[in-house]
């Protein structure tokens, strides 16, 4: 590595900010797991009343769970974890998160159904116990694919600090210079898509 690539790295290495950067996405990560947590809670919880309780088929009770924990996920997401950037107008950041949830809504269905494929058709009340097992098996495994999945679209499309701060864990060469991170940061599809978003945000819109 030429001296100067050097010297350059071992500078951005030192960066008092860097350790900031790291602790911020670090605590970023956390809180989306908190969020996750709660609303995996709210999910299950009500999958479990619906199919147990009242013997509802699992992927209607699956769609109706997901959709009030999306509810608290969307507040609690957008209030707690990601910040609102100002290159992206809101009406997008709520269009994303709705792309996002409908994607995630179908991996849920998909993998729920999958669970209990193969029993009776009235297997949610002739075989019960079973049933219920089932989906809860199913429903941890598509817990952790929709987590995943949601995570990395919208710190792709929604967080406005992810390209710095994973700038910050490169090693060597490979760390960015500022002016190289804010030409890749304006070319990136995020950023055009926020600015396209703000142009055509329609009067009275924000």
């Amino acid at each position: 590595m030429p001296r100067r690539d050097a010297l350059r790295c071992e500078r951005l290495r030192t960066d008092p900010l860097y350790t900031v950067r790291v602790r911020k996405l670090i605590e970023q990560i956390l809180k989306f797991g908190v969020v996750g947590i709660i609303a995996f809670l709210i999910d299950w919880g009500i999958l479990n009343l619906l199919v147990g309780v009242f013997h509802m088929h699992n992927v209607i009770a699956a769609t109706i769970s997901f959709l009030i924990s999306l509810v608290f996920n969307y507040f609690a997401s957008m209030k707690y974890v990601f910040r609102h950037r100002p290159d992206m107008a809101r009406w997008m950041e709520m269009a994303i998160f709705l792309f996002s949830a409908v994607v995630g809504l179908f991996i849920n269905m998909v993998i729920i159904w999958l669970s209990t494929y193969g029993m009776n058709k009235d297997a949610y009340i002739s075989q019960h116990a079973m049933y219920l097992l089932r989906t809860n098996i199913g429903k941890l495994i598509s817990t952790v694919v929709v987590a995943i999945w949601n995570f990395i679209i919208r710190k792709w499309l929604l967080d406005d600090t992810h390209t710095n701060a994973m700038n910050r864990l490169r090693r060597g060469d490979h760390i960015l210079s500022e002016e190289e991170l804010e030409a890749k940061w304006e070319r990136s599809f995020s950023h055009r898509l926020g600015m396209w978003s703000i142009e055509h945000t329609p009067k009275g819109w924000k």
